[in-house]
């Protein structure tokens, strides 16, 4: 602890210290039970996303082994929540960010990033609809991505590549849980996307207790880790469920696999809110859809502690439509 004048105080250097350190929370008044589900709050972070620990690591990362340079740009393709954390990150080391982003992911994401120094170029949807993006939607905002980066000489932090962004996860949101919980967490649950969250998380855990059981979160007609076909690639859960297994992914930490509907993260989204007092995104509505679903799924025992993420703010994220209320 840093001291002024011989006085201890608790004053932090940057917006960097504010990553991390999330508080696991009981969701004791949406589900009393039998079981119990734990939330990391993850909305705490200063970009009000997940995102903030993998932004952080992997830039940190490229700094130190010299693959990016002082004051270089960098180059991101998000669907927003990275973006934001990548900001913050590089308005505190000095590196200009430009990001593409598919026009399907919500504009309050583009204007997060913007408010803190980043451009970010929102890339024509080639299949999808706004708060609907698939695969190819991200591929041509990547294709845009690539194009920029070669253009102005930028680094291009590739999360759905980067072995920093499980990485992240493994040093931090893994450790954290674990501690937090008092070392009790009989399962794990994430949606995925980058799957950056889920193959660190399930790898610190599974090496603390191999006997947790870790299920991927993934949106009913979009479940590939599942082996499924692709019945329905549009869907709420901006940022995951691509329809495609993710590079980083590790099946060995995998137990099973959930699905959720559109409606189900709707409505465990609204309960967050009305039960337990945080508006959270649609993401974070269907890791608790899932947990719910996993404790009376007979898969674990009914009392087990089921811990997950509440991933981001609901502020980040364009009101439902009315047909899913």
């Amino acid at each position: 602890m840093a001291k002024v004048n011989g006085v201890p105080n608790e004053i932090k250097a940057s917006a960097l210290d504010l990553i991390g350190e999330t508080p696991l929370l009981a969701l004791d008044r949406l589900h009393p039970g039998p079981g119990r589900i734990l939330v990391k709050c993850e909305f705490n972070n200063p970009g009000a996303s997940i995102k903030c620990r993998s932004a952080m690591h992997m830039i940190q990362e490229a700094r130190a082994k010299g693959l990016l340079k002082p004051g270089q740009p960098v180059l991101e393709v998000t669907s927003g929540n990275q973006g934001c954390g990548l900001a913050i990150v590089c308005a505190i080391y000095g590196h200009p960010l430009t990001v593409t982003m598919s026009k399907g992911n919500s504009v309050q994401r583009a204007i997060h990033m913007e408010a803190l120094g980043a451009k970010c170029i929102r890339v024509p949807q080639v299949e999808g609809t706004y708060g609907n993006v698939t695969i190819n939607d991200v591929k041509a905002a990547e294709d845009e991505g690539l194009r920029i980066a070669e253009e102005i000489g930028a680094y291009y932090v590739n999360q759905f590549n980067n072995e920093d962004n499980a990485n992240s996860h493994y040093l931090t949101t893994g450790p954290e849980i674990w501690r937090q919980s008092g070392h009790h967490v009989d399962a794990f649950v994430a949606t995925v996307g980058t799957a950056g969250t889920f193959a660190g998380t399930t790898r610190y855990l599974k090496e603390k207790n191999p006997n947790i059981k870790c299920f991927v979160v993934e949106p009913e007609g979009s479940q590939p880790i599942k082996g499924t076909p692709i019945t329905k690639p549009l869907h709420l859960l901006q940022g995951s469920g691509y329809g495609c297994i993710p590079n980083l992914f590790k099946f060995e930490t995998m137990d099973g696999t959930l699905s959720v509907t559109d409606e189900d993260a709707v409505e465990y989204k609204k309960l967050v809110g009305e039960k337990e007092g945080l508006y959270v995104g649609y993401t974070s509505g269907a890791n608790v859809a899932a947990a719910v679903k996993l404790l009376k799924s007979g898969l674990i025992p009914e009392d087990a502690w089921v811990v997950t993420s509440l991933n981001d703010s609901g502020l980040k994220y364009t009101p439902v439509p009315e047909s899913l209320t």
